[in-house]
């Protein structure tokens, strides 16, 4: 290496840098977007009679597309939540604190009513509205959605006990976000958690060990253990543990009404595959005061009007991580060009958008019925209630499924770029996963259609009542209904089978819907590659002859 001997001087052998190179050929970052403009999204709220909201979605979706928003969705994951037990003299404190963007996330969601406050609207259509906000706003940052979906799930549970629910619906329904711990009367809104799983049990709830002592003022004394706490910054949980009645669902609070802290402690945070902005913990119960929530002995019968409204919100955000990788992919494929053109202009990258695309939009269309269904059943109807009982443990369990291979095929439209922390992707994969395990992994998911089946008065009927609404509208349509009912007629190994259903009565359902109420594209390309097996088993093999441009362009409209 030739060095000049003062620094100082000008360097004989030191030319003008030259430039290297420029920048060109990369896709601009995706900001200034609307993210409520999803034709599927419209379409659906509006027939699920929500129409209403249309001017709030929009406004939501202009911000949940600016580079703020996306900003704090960064940030929010690159400084995930902290623990801290003890205070500076020793006393123990229990508290997880957030980066200020955790906040800001949180902020929109509770101001615009994407927790409980759909709990308080008298007008039809509410829950749909907020489903469809919590899929917009999803689409930014994920995470933040634990606390919020589990504040949504928590009133159906608490209505169990009418004092209860009267004393905490205002709080929990406000939209004011009031982060941090002080006596609830003190508060203006609280959130909520919940916390049934234990070390020794997972899934089997049933196998909980902590107990609840009935106390002489009719609180109880919980003692023992969760191995999964969510969002363990909540203000109350609802939480199982043991009566001599047997297992039984407790509202269990962070601060007690004298201001006191209960004695709930949390032991470390969990270190997770993605979620990473949430804060999910291992808790203990060292005599902790609660308010029993139901009838003794009832308490899973109790907790699982929560799980139902979780589980739907796992189907929303699956569907909303779908649409955000979906987008991203085609947005990246317009302004990539490779060999001479651009990649949207490619034959067989053109196959794997439209397919994309077309898994994005029949998972979108098949929430907003569940989440229109889930309106009409909460306002007394039977049937609607019948219907989501079923459809909703299938949904869950294929849309679900479809999130992980979602994500990484459109991860991989973007090439190397796609691998790398700044195109959000990586996030959007490693939050995949999440929603089939939660509130049940996929055989928990698929046993639960079999039980529904079996054991719900009308569920049966229910399904294919609202299947067959499209008989005549499709030939493959109509014979994957008819090998489904061949299917639950018989009765030989139907646990071993669970899965098949379960995937065959979302297929059956989803085509359906599409059927009859999507553009023909989109509905004869999901008959041909998901009911017919005319596709492929990756993305990307949708049958020739498919409008594949007609697919991406109702996506994302050039």
């Amino acid at each position: 290496m030739v060095t000049c001997p003062d620094p100082r001087a000008t360097c004989p052998y030191q030319e003008a840098s030259p430039v290297t190179h420029e920048v060109f050929n990369q896709a601009p970052q995706l900001t200034g977007n609307d993210v409520s403009a999803d034709a599927a999204l419209i379409e659906g709220v509006r027939r699920e009679g929500a129409d209403w909201a249309s001017g709030e979605l929009h406004r939501l979706g202009l911000l949940a597309g600016s580079e703020r928003a996306l900003e704090w969705g960064r940030l929010a994951n690159d400084h995930p939540p902290v623990l801290r037990t003890h205070d500076r003299y020793g006393n123990r404190v229990d508290e997880v604190e957030f980066h200020p963007a955790w906040h800001e996330l949180m902020t929109v969601a509770v101001q615009n009513g994407l927790h409980a406050s759909p709990w308080a609207a008298k007008r039809p259509g509410a829950h749909v509205a907020r489903a469809a906000k919590f899929y917009i706003w999803s689409q930014v940052e994920a995470g933040h959605g634990c606390p919020v979906s589990m504040t949504y799930a928590s009133v159906a549970a608490l209505r169990h006990s009418p004092a209860l629910a009267a004393e905490w619906e205002p709080l929990l329904s406000s939209r004011s976000y009031d982060p941090g711990l002080r006596p609830p009367a003190g508060k203006r809104g609280v959130l909520a958690g919940m916390a049934m799983t234990e070390k020794q049990g997972g899934s089997d709830v049933r196998a909980g060990t902590t107990t609840a002592d009935r106390l002489g003022d009719g609180t109880y004394s919980l003692v023992g253990h969760k191995w999964f706490n969510s969002a363990p910054m909540c203000d109350l949980f609802l939480v199982l543990a043991r009566t001599p009645d047997g297992l039984s669902c407790f509202l269990l609070p962070r601060v007690l009404p004298d201001g006191t802290r209960n004695a709930m402690r949390l032991m470390r945070l969990k270190d997770k595959l993605g979620n990473r902005s949430n804060a999910s913990a291992e808790v203990e119960y060292e005599g902790a005061v609660a308010w029993l929530v139901g009838e003794e002995g009832r308490g899973l019968r109790t907790i699982l009007e929560m799980v139902n409204s979780t589980r739907l919100d796992c189907v929303i955000g699956s569907a909303a991580g779908m649409r955000a990788g979906v987008v991203q992919a085609i947005h990246h494929a317009r302004h990539r060009s490779a060999f001479g053109r651009r990649l949207s202009e490619q034959p067989l990258m053109r196959n794997v958008l439209a397919d994309l695309a077309l898994e994005s939009e029949a998972a979108t269309t098949l929430m907003t019925r569940l989440t229109g269904a889930t309106d009409r059943a909460l306002s007394g109807d039977r049937a609607e209630s019948a219907l989501r009982r079923t459809a909703l443990a299938a949904a869950k369990y294929w849309v679900c499924k479809r999130a992980p291979v979602h994500a990484a095929e459109a991860l991989e439209c973007l090439g190397g770029n796609g691998y790398v922390e700044e195109s959000q992707m990586p996030r959007l994969f490693r939050e995949s996963p999440l929603n089939g395990i939660w509130e049940g992994s996929g055989n928990v998911a698929a046993l639960d259609v079999l039980r529904s089946l079996a054991k719900e008065p009308g569920a049966r009927d229910a399904y294919f009542a609202e299947v067959t609404l499209a008989a005549g509208g499709d030939r493959r349509l109509d014979d994957a209904v008819d090998r489904l009912r061949k299917s639950l007629a018989d009765e030989e190994n139907l646990e071993v089978r669970a899965r098949r259903i379960a995937e065959d009565m979302a297929l059956a359902l989803t085509g359906s819907l599409l059927v009859r109420l999507a553009p023909h594209a989109v509905a004869d390309a999901f008959c041909a590659s998901r009911l017919a097996g005319d596709g492929g088993r990756a993305f990307g093999t949708l049958p020739a002859g498919t409008d594949l441009d007609a697919l991406t362009g109702r996506a994302v409209p050039v």
